[in-house]
């Protein structure tokens, strides 16, 4: 069998079985989907020498593309826009994201953004100035309603004006008089009482330790189904009391993994306690409000990133915008200006390059703007030709068992 299917089915092996099969079924579906479930392909292609390399570290998400971007509500209940998925997150060269977000448009194109190939380039050029210019001028800032424009403007009204009872309404039901959670077999799937009760003990373990432990009583636990890389890795969905009936909230646990950068980074990475609070610390260095409840915590010997669940529409989909270039361009230009924010946010600490060496790098675009750019259009090109691996595997029934 071929590299790229030995890889990999090696890199997710251990996950759960029926969810793995759904993970690998999206992943036939076309090249850019293919590409987010397969993250660690891509640091395993990287190059010893490359233009990557050559640029200032900082705290990156490590796997950045157009689906990694949405809405969330933080502690202070306030909703803010940012980069929301840090399971990669590790200090690298800054430009890691900025590649990958890069390859990210040019394969979802066809698919996601209704666009050609000569649109594509023009919104990776309108990426590039974006963020150069977002670090040219320093200031770290925060995407909000207030600030936001266009269609990103109306999705996060639309998102104000949701109301969270309707959301845990639609996602649970009474039984016998007690809330529980709606099981689909779509977003939840039932878990065997045994197991909800070992996850409510650790919860209500860590929770002695938390401001308001009775606001984490477990009333209620199911198996989540969410994510594309991430799918098939043990995670729950917690029903928990909050500030009682008619005012639960949902929580999301999710196994913290390695990783998948750690073979490939050549910088020293800080002596994090365990995987979760890598996680967790890196989320907060790059969001300056992060998102609600947000903790590690340990369940069986192994560690989680706990923190309020985020409906699945707070996920910022380009196909809204069908073709749009105007649209396009104005969201994908907010997309680039967030990553610099973010990074600047982050800068100077333990290892990261401060403030000023990210400006002078800013300043500097001309110098590596066309080589990022080229480096990205060819990558794109080699995730075609591994995709095209994959199928050809997959449709031999190389990933059937």
């Amino acid at each position: 069998m071929t590299a790229v299917a030995s890889k990999i089915k090696q890199f997710n092996s251990g996950r759960n079985p029926q969810l793995l099969k759904k993970k690998y079924e999206n992943m036939r579906s076309n090249a850019f989907v293919f590409y987010r479930g397969s993250c660690h392909l891509f640091y395993q292609g990287l190059p010893s020498q490359s233009i990557l390399e050559q640029s200032p570290p900082s705290w990156i998400c490590g796997d950045l593309h157009l689906e990694n971007f949405g809405s969330y509500k933080a502690d202070n209940r306030n909703i803010y826009f940012d980069i929301n998925d840090f399971d990669e997150g590790v200090l690298a060269p800054c430009l890691f994201d900025v590649a990958r977000a890069l390859t990210s448009i040019i394969l979802a194109a066809d698919v996601t953004l209704k666009i050609d190939a000569r649109a594509a380039a023009q919104l990776c050029n309108s990426f590039l100035n974006s963020y150069a210019k977002a670090l040219q001028e320093g200031a770290a800032r925060l995407m909000t309603e207030n600030l936001a424009q266009g269609v990103l403007k109306d999705f996060l009204q639309e998102i104000h004006d949701r109301k969270r009872k309707d959301f845990i309404n639609s996602r649970t039901e009474k039984n016998n008089g007690k809330r529980k959670l709606l099981i689909d077999n779509k977003r939840v799937i039932e878990i065997a009482s045994s197991e909800k009760q070992h996850i409510a003990n650790a919860v209500e373990t860590w929770a002695k330790n938390q401001k308001n432990p009775e606001f984490y009583k477990v009333l209620d636990v199911g198996y989540r189904v969410a994510g594309t890389g991430s799918l098939g890795l043990e995670r729950y969905v917690l029903l928990v009391e909050g500030n009682g009936e008619g005012n639960h909230y949902l929580l999301d646990m999710k196994i913290a993994n390695p990783s998948c950068l750690n073979a490939y980074v050549k910088l020293s990475q800080p002596a994090w306690k365990n995987e979760a609070e890598r996680i967790v610390q890196i989320q907060k260095r790059m969001q300056l409000f992060p998102q609600a409840l947000l903790n590690p915590i340990e369940f069986q010997q192994r560690w989680f990133v706990l923190k309020e669940l985020q409906p699945t529409q707070d996920k910022m989909s380009l196909s809204i915008c069908k073709g749009n270039m105007a649209k396009l361009d104005s969201i994908i230009s907010t997309f680039a200006a967030i990553l610099g924010w973010d990074q600047l946010r982050s800068s100077g600490r333990q290892g990261s390059a401060i403030a000023d060496e990210l400006i002078a790098f800013g300043n500097a675009v001309a110098h590596w703007h066309e080589g990022l750019l080229d480096y990205s259009i060819n990558y794109a090109k080699k995730v075609q030709q591994d995709y095209q691996e994959y199928c050809d595997a997959f449709d031999t029934g190389y990933f059937g068992d």
